[in-house]
């Protein structure tokens, strides 16, 4: 079993920054793959950006690629999402999933997900 939380969230002004937290715990190996997803009121959870752990592969979707940055801290089993440029349709619910298996950024195919950290971008 993965315990993952989230931190990070909160209210910020459109153009502004913030930095989300994926806290693991649990039975975490090298080989897991983290990603972050999203979802907005009455839409579906979207892939967001996500890290191949042993590698440090990044992956991001187009929407947000050039203003995310995500990375990992081994000693603090953490993963970060850096938001720069932060937009009005960035407002969602941000989670964190983990999977032993790298296959695709589906959400439906990761195993393991946080409860979640909002985000809220205002104008």
């Amino acid at each position: 079993q993965v315990e993952l939380v989230e931190s990070g969230g909160g209210l910020v002004q459109a153009g502004g920054s913030l930095r989300l937290s994926c806290a693991a715990s649990g039975r975490t190996s090298s080989r897991y793959v983290v990603g972050w997803f999203r979802q907005a009121p009455g839409k579906e959870r979207e892939f967001v950006s996500g890290i191949v752990w042993s590698s440090g592969n990044t992956f991001y979707a187009n929407s947000v690629k050039g203003r995310f940055t995500i990375s990992r801290d081994n000693a603090e089993n953490t993963v970060y999402l850096q938001m720069n440029s932060l937009k009005l349709e960035d407002t969602a619910v941000y989670y964190c999933a983990a999977d032993p298996v790298f296959g695709s950024w589906s959400p439906h195919r990761m195993r393991y997900w946080g409860k979640g950290t909002l985000v809220t971008v205002s104008s």
